[in-house]
């Protein structure tokens, strides 16, 4: 097979955090695929096309990725920040396996990206400097009740958190339930750091303490992260700055 496969991480926003690695990948390629706000911030060349597709359709876009790859193409799959992430890498993988024998043979790479919990994490500080989990609140693959059990098993372990797709316009009731169960679990206040849209010009990051977080402050562009019982801030003239010490 002369094609492959490349699943690339698009990074958080800012352009200038696409790693050279993945920009040689997309300028090589003749095909990219991917969610259609993804695919939509390649810029247009000759000798590429573009495949884009809504939401919910990983294993569809994964197959025609893969389908592409083995008919010769050099196919870029995107992703924002870290492919491997709540992204397309697992979804290409979980392809590969149910699909033809002959797709494993494929010139298939996986290129890493700076995911959103990252940039948010540098941009604030250091709130992940020490042992931390993440977790996705979007239960449309996995049941509420294990949503729950992770939530209640990270703050007993005094994880700091992160959190991604927090609230969606669909299901804005699992966010408040978020916040109910941290609150009851943690009892503290132990602060929480809205990052929205990050390293983009509608950036916005805000830092509260737990027992004043509210659900209308972050939406599916927002990443969470809740310190641990250890997580400190240092105040200053503008922004704090908040990390948890690596001895926590």
């Amino acid at each position: 097979m002369s094609g492959w496969l490349k699943v690339i991480g698009l990074g958080p926003g800012n352009e200038a955090l696409i790693t050279p690695e993945a920009q040689a990948a997309l300028d090589a390629a003749t095909d990219a695929v991917g969610y259609i706000p993804y695919v939509a911030r390649l810029e247009n060349r000759p000798g590429l096309v573009k495949h884009a597709s809504d939401n919910r359709v990983e294993i569809e876009r994964a197959r025609h990725a893969l389908e592409m790859a083995a008919a010769g193409r050099r196919v870029a799959v995107v992703s924002s920040g870290d492919p491997g992430v709540f992204a397309m890498a697992a979804a290409i993988f979980e392809a590969l396996e149910e699909g033809p024998e002959d797709w494993r043979a494929l010139d298939l790479e996986v290129l890493p990206g700076i995911t959103a919990m990252l940039a948010a994490s540098a941009l604030i500080g250091a709130p992940l400097g020490h042992d931390f989990c993440a977790i996705n609140l979007s239960d449309n693959l996995k049941p509420w009740a294990l949503i729950e059990k992770r939530l209640r098993l990270a703050v007993e372990a005094d994880f700091a958190m992160a959190f991604y797709n927090p609230r969606s316009k669909s299901r804005p009731e699992g966010f408040v339930r978020t916040l109910e169960i941290l609150r009851d679990a943690c009892g503290d206040s132990r602060p929480v750091i809205f990052a929205r849209a990050v390293t983009t010009p509608e950036e916005e990051i805000r830092v509260v303490p737990l027992t004043e977080a509210r659900p209308d402050m972050a939406d599916m562009r927002t990443m969470v992260i809740v310190g641990s019982s250890q997580t400190r801030i240092i105040t200053r003239e503008g922004a704090p700055l908040v990390y948890t010490p690596r001895s926590a």
